[in-house]
């Protein structure tokens, strides 16, 4: 049987590539090789493990220059690396044969199967799949999208999903996000896009909160103000002030411990009432997803501070 020696057969590192720069010791010729760049004359290494991380380009037919692939991305399982079967044209536009499209319907359904490699990339992969959903919903921006998948992936390494719904576990890790970067959406916002019940969505994200350590800061009633008063249909003017009154409260110290939503609401009542605006407590309270009661003991406490 015919052998060959391994270490005989040339590789690309070994492959010299010269260059016009010298040496910056001995101002000898240096030799560049894709692994490394040394001086010929005194041995010294200037570069070495040169590794282009960056992305790779081709010239087309319309002699433009393009980049082949997607960027990496943490909202996909694989970081976006997977691979696609076509149906009927090939990358030309060219119409397959029908020997063809059978050979690609068996890669295709091969594909498919392969595509898990374990029933944990599996429930990654739909966890990943509802962020996305949910995220696209609320029309948050992809940061905070790939910040909620990224999220979902740190829980699924700590063991966090087991025993509980993965629905409700991403719909916790885009309540997350959302709580980490100061957006004023609430559990009762999230849960019924992801169709899960508000305690499921509650509970998963106090375990992420716990385990992981959330930098999440108490929320604000001066985050709810623009939200509500663009519901309300409220005028410029009513607007700011609600949000000076919120601010002015937020400085007292009397927002520790009430409903955010419900005193914003109470903050867009009481301006609305000084600019002569047709405004009610119960329109202000169905907005905010609170009771007339609530919005009324927001009021006398805002009133109080006035005195």
């Amino acid at each position: 049987m015919t052998t060959s020696n391994s270490h005989d057969r040339q590789f690309d590192e070994d492959i010299q590539r010269g260059t016009t720069d010298p040496c910056p010791e001995c101002r000898g010729d240096v030799r560049t090789t894709t692994a490394e760049t040394v001086c010929e004359d005194c041995g010294l290494i200037i570069d070495d493990l040169a590794v282009d991380r960056g992305p790779t380009w081709y010239v087309g037919d319309d002699e433009t220059t393009k980049q082949t692939g997607a960027a990496l991305t943490p909202a996909r399982h694989d970081r976006g690396l997977s691979t696609e079967v076509g149906y009927r044209r090939d990358a030309n536009g060219n119409t397959l044969s029908a020997e063809k499209r059978r050979r690609l319907a068996r890669m295709r359904r091969e594909h498919s199967r392969g595509r898990w490699r374990s029933k944990q990339e599996r429930n990654l992969g739909h966890g990943l799949t509802e962020v996305r959903r949910v995220a696209s919903a609320l029309g948050l921006s992809d940061s905070i999208r790939d910040q909620a998948c990224q999220l979902f992936r740190t829980a699924q390494n700590q063991h966090l999903l087991q025993g509980r719904s993965i629905e409700a576990m991403a719909a916790a890790s885009v309540f997350g996000a959302c709580r980490c970067n100061g957006h004023s959406w609430l559990i009762a916002d999230v849960a019924p896009i992801a169709q899960v019940e508000p305690d499921r969505v509650t509970n998963a994200y106090h375990v992420l909160n716990h385990e992981l350590g959330l930098p999440t800061a108490p929320v604000s009633p001066t985050q709810f103000v623009p939200r509500i008063a663009s519901a309300l249909g409220c005028t410029d003017d009513v607007r700011r002030q609600a949000a000076q009154l919120a601010e002015r409260a937020v400085d007292a110290g009397v927002t520790v411990g009430v409903h955010p939503a419900g005193f914003a609401a109470a903050c867009l009542y009481m301006a609305a009432c000084a600019h002569d605006e047709p405004l009610t407590q119960a329109d202000a309270a169905a907005v905010a997803e609170v009771t007339t009661e609530t919005v009324r003991n927001h009021r006398d406490r805002l009133l109080s501070l006035e005195e």
